[in-house]
């Protein structure tokens, strides 16, 4: 890599990229952590944001090292995400980032990408259709129901058995709200009711997420930790707006 970055020692630490991939059927998926990239404090380093006020050249060769390891050649389908509930269809032709909070593909070719530093970043496979998608979910996407859209409209485009992976999201022991909106969001989806450690009301995100995907018959995969409680991953709660993005990411291999 480019010796101007500036790069900590390459341990074996500093050359990670993922804190969990794995493959599922014609599949490969995973979610980053936030070693193996370029950008400088307070961003350091694998900051995958578009907004963020990191060196827009550092996000750059970010993304461009997690394509190349993760899936060379691909064209990369990202969103720019606005906590809602409407879901895209990745295409070779990808425009400038549609405002959606959910993707769906059935082709080879595409990487889908959501981003997060504490939302949700929830990934699907249809292992025996080859259709794939992403979603993006907040508290306002949980209530929105971006998940159970994505699902949807994977369905729609003839997805049976679909296995859903839940990615790292700031727990319900850490995310504290006011007791106005967890009445709110819990009146919407129950299983996000839940208190904080030091007992105080909050939100449980992945147990909305979760109840959701259940409700639908996909089959969960929880891999999460939490993000503020990692320091090995982005967190908007921990450490304010000058924080990165960690991002979940999906792809169809080509069939041999």
């Amino acid at each position: 890599m480019d010796p101007r970055w500036g790069l900590r020692p390459q341990t074996p630490e500093a050359l990670r990229l993922y804190l969990f991939r794995t493959t599922h059927g014609p599949a490969d998926l995973a979610f980053t952590d936030r070693y193996g990239g370029v950008s400088a404090s307070p961003y350091d380093e694998l900051n995958l944001s578009v907004s963020a006020d990191d060196d827009d050249a550092a996000k750059a060769e970010n993304h461009r090292v997690l394509l190349a390891d993760f899936a060379p050649g691909d064209v990369l389908c990202d969103l720019y995400q606005v906590h809602g509930a409407d879901v895209a269809v990745a295409a070779q032709q990808w425009p400038d980032r549609p405002h959606a909070d959910g993707i769906v593909a059935t082709r080879t070719g595409v990487v889908l990408m959501v981003r997060a530093a504490d939302c949700v970043p929830v990934l699907l496979v249809a292992a025996d259709d080859a259709i794939i998608g992403a979603a993006h979910s907040g508290r306002p996407g949980l209530v929105a129901g971006v998940v159970p859209a994505t699902v949807s409209r994977m369905r729609e485009l003839g997805a049976g058995r679909i296995e859903g992976w839940i990615g790292p999201h700031v727990c319900g022991r850490c995310y504290e709200v006011p007791d106005q909106m967890r009445a709110e969001v819990a009146s919407a989806v129950p299983e996000s009711h839940a208190e904080t450690s030091w007992g105080t009301p909050s939100l449980d995100l992945g147990a909305g997420v979760r109840a959701q995907l259940e409700a639908l018959d996909v089959l969960v995969h929880d891999v999460s930790r939490c993000t503020r409680e990692s320091e090995d991953l982005y967190s908007y709660r921990r450490d304010g707006a000058r924080t990165g993005r960690l991002a979940g990411v999906v792809r169809l291999r080509e069939r041999r």
